[in-house]
């Protein structure tokens, strides 16, 4: 598949293919290097694009159904997982660190912490206990 990428970027096809763990059309998922929890899985367009905003429809399309695919596949051969977070941020302000659009998809377990209450509102610690 022919595709924009970026010599630079870590997350281009080049660098990450050998890491690819599932694909599905133009999307794309690896183990995350620095996981938040044990499981935790990026879900990308192949091709290089900024940020979830700058994706085509196909990709978020794609995406989701990978992330979906990748949920199941997860809650089946771990039993100790009972939700997830999922989510992606847009531009350094909103700790993007990598601008090539990915979406962490992060197992979370009964117990993983004290009050999980206000989820990804935690990106602002004082604003999870609602």
């Amino acid at each position: 598949m022919q595709s924009e990428s970026n010599m630079n970027c870590p997350f281009c096809w080049a660098s990450i293919e050998y890491k690819v763990i599932q694909r599905l059309g133009t999307a794309a998922a690896i183990e995350d290097r620095n996981p938040v929890t044990t499981g935790h899985i990026l879900v990308f367009p192949i091709r290089h694009t900024a940020d979830f905003l700058s994706m085509t429809f196909k990709e978020r399309k794609d995406a989701d159904k990978l992330i979906r695919t990748l949920c199941d596949r997860i809650k089946k051969s771990d039993k100790t997982v009972t939700g997830f977070n999922i989510g992606t941020n847009c531009g350094k302000s909103a700790g993007q660190s990598i601008m090539h659009a990915h979406i962490h998809l992060i197992p979370r377990r009964d117990g993983d912490m004290p009050k999980p209450k206000g989820g990804v509102r935690g990106v602002i610690p004082d604003k999870m206990g609602y």
